[in-house]
């Protein structure tokens, strides 16, 4: 899911980072789930270990929270996941929404994986 910044399908964020094409901003953020199983929380989540992921322990919708402490502008947003290894906690929908605290989130995009 990007903006439209046309950053190369494919590309490799580790790549892009150390070209300077991209910053990592991911330590800057306070992230929370809503719900996980135990050893597969946020974490996992940003480990930058792809054995390793998060797992949700609830009913759906699954979410991922990232709170940053100050005003942040985020241009692109990276999201590994991966059907083969585990089809039936990939999800189908991702969707993004932005806003500065949660009652009042917008939608500003939303892509339908299709694996």
């Amino acid at each position: 899911m990007t903006t439209p910044n046309k950053t190369p399908p494919g590309a490799d964020p580790k790549q892009l980072e150390r070209t300077g094409t991209v910053r990592e901003i991911g330590s800057q953020e306070i992230g929370s789930l809503s719900s996980c199983k135990p050893g597969f929380g946020v974490d996992q989540l940003r480990d930058d270990n792809l054995e390793t992921y998060w797992q949700s322990d609830g009913s759906q919708p699954h979410l991922v929270n990232i709170q940053f402490r100050r005003k942040t502008t985020v241009k692109t947003l990276y999201i590994y996941a991966d059907y083969k290894s585990d089809e039936s906690y990939t999800p189908s929908k991702i969707s993004a929404k932005v806003g500065n605290n949660f009652h009042n989130l917008q939608e500003i995009r939303s892509h339908i994986l299709h694996y």
